[in-house]
């Protein structure tokens, strides 16, 4: 049997979520990155014996466009999967369902999901650190849950909240520019999912095409990208009531 992580995580967050999970379950692993827009996912295809473990983070409580495309195009042939959401300790919304739909339309079987929280990528001083050692112990008492179903043959499928239609998704967010400090050394534009910044020159951008997920903030070596300091500050006011308690994992098996 083979763990498949399947894993759309621009900033690190959720695949750190997800690595609870798929590290404790027995199986031999298998690491499929949805961020990498070069990978050929029509070739990657599980059996019935495989368990995937498809995590996402929640974009405005939406999947990433990009991840659901993606996942869609990967072949779950009646695979058992875990559904993992990391969400910035606001709230996930209708992120958990969307991404059911989608792993039943790649043809993968659900058993169990989880909600988690990771930092958040924009304004990183909500849910800093997270998932901290106390989401680990959680997240890794719910992956031996999920074994012992595994183990016993249960395919039951959780009961997982969320609306469908799905809440309507947001519209452009903040584009990530490079500053004074850029060196046009390209790592931004080769670690972007969706290749929206230009190869030949790292300072132009496709702001149609980016999906604001800050991954060229994350991966540059000289700090040199950035959003408005003038909308992220309206950003962190928007979001103080909202992030300030700290919210917990939830679980569903």
């Amino acid at each position: 049997m083979k763990i498949f992580e399947i894993v759309f995580s621009p900033t690190g967050g959720t695949e750190k979520v997800s690595g609870y999970i798929a590290d404790a379950l027995e199986g031999e692993p298998v690491a499929v990155d949805l961020t990498d827009c070069g990978l050929g996912f029509r070739t990657v295809a599980m059996t019935k014996e495989d368990v995937a473990v498809i995590a996402v983070p929640s974009y405005g409580g939406r999947v990433p466009a990009v991840a659901v495309e993606r996942l869609g195009m990967v072949r779950g042939n009646g695979a058992r999967a875990v559904l993992v959401c990391a969400y910035g300790n606001r709230a996930y919304e209708d992120t958990l369902v969307e991404l059911e739909d989608a792993a039943k339309g790649a043809g993968f079987r659900v058993i169990a999901a989880v909600s988690a929280i990771a930092e958040h990528s924009v304004v990183r001083q909500f849910a800093a650190d997270r998932p901290d050692a106390q989401d680990a112990v959680q997240l890794a008492g719910f992956a031996r849950k999920i074994q012992q179903k595994i183990s016993e043959g249960d395919a039951s499928e959780p009961a997982i909240p969320g609306n469908r239609p799905y809440k309507k998704a947001g519209g452009t967010g903040m584009v990530p520019k490079a500053t004074k400090e850029c060196t046009d050394c390209g790592a931004c534009a080769t670690a972007c999912p969706v290749g929206a910044i230009d190869k030949d020159d790292p300072r132009r951008v496709d702001k149609k095409a980016c999906i604001s997920c800050m991954r060229c903030v994350a991966v540059c070596p000289h700090a040199a990208r950035a959003v408005n300091p003038i909308m992220l500050s309206a950003a962190t006011k928007m979001l103080s009531k909202a992030c300030v308690d700290r919210k917990e994992c939830e679980l569903f098996i």
